[in-house]
């Protein structure tokens, strides 16, 4: 039981960090957004690349009403819903963990 518990709670880390990663990819979209940045041209793979997780996130979003005039608040609600899936998984984590 103790190999498993550690296995799980090994998991953890992972799940921070991929939050982590997800949560700056956005934030790098969103300021890049801002200075009119084609990503898909063919010279930028890695911006390509960026665009192409970030529009994964951002897809659910994007069919709601959340824009206020020309502000799209949908990359704010990715935000929330992140953090919010990032301690949910956490939290199971930890209770399956026995903690």
């Amino acid at each position: 039981m103790d190999i498993a518990r550690q296995l799980i709670l090994s998991v953890v880390p992972l799940v921070n960090i991929l939050c982590t990663v997800l949560y700056w990819m956005l934030v790098i979209r969103i300021v890049l957004s801002w200075f009119g940045v084609n990503p898909y041209t063919s010279y930028n793979e890695l911006l390509g690349a960026l665009f192409q997780v970030t529009d994964q996130l951002l897809k659910p979003f994007r069919k709601l009403p959340l824009t206020i005039g020309m502000i799209d608040l949908s990359p704010i609600v990715a935000f929330i819903t992140l953090q919010f899936v990032q301690r949910v998984l956490i939290f199971l984590l930890y209770r399956l963990a026995g903690l």
